[in-house]
């Protein structure tokens, strides 16, 4: 069987919802909410990705006061150092290695390193739908 080089960036999330590193948990939360999102990537005043938030971390701070949760900013909760992938990646090496790292989400970036996108594992799975019922990228 011929293996499938599909680029990850045909199925990356272009131009995503993202949080500053001073966003309140409750912005975070309305932003998910209103975009049916379950990851935010964290920019900082250049625009460049610092982290990555899940709905799963905003879950955990809902349980805190809500004087303690006012304190709480989007730096003080973002994965650090969130996985990165070129838009070249083919998409099964980035499946694999979302797997591996058991993340929910990668930054996708161009060739310059500038961020492009987020591809999450739900767009994985339109990926698997779209080539299977296609017979594979590029066929009719």
């Amino acid at each position: 069987m011929m293996r499938m080089r599909v680029p990850v960036v045909e199925f990356t999330t272009p131009d995503p919802i993202v949080a500053t590193e001073d966003m309140s948990v409750d912005e975070m939360q309305k932003l998910m909410q209103e975009h049916g999102i379950r990851h935010l990537p964290v920019v900082n005043d250049a625009g460049e990705v610092v982290g990555v938030i899940s709905d799963r971390d905003i879950r955990v701070i809902l349980g805190l006061s809500v004087a303690e949760k006012l304190l709480v900013r989007a730096s003080d909760i973002m994965t650090t150092d969130p996985v990165t992938v070129s838009a070249d990646t083919p998409l099964d090496d980035v499946a694999f290695t979302m797997a591996e790292k058991k993340v929910g989400s990668v930054i996708v970036k161009d060739e310059k390193g500038k961020f492009l996108g987020i591809f999450t594992a739900t767009d994985a799975l339109n990926a698997l739908v779209e080539i299977i019922r296609s017979g594979g990228p590029g066929t009719d």
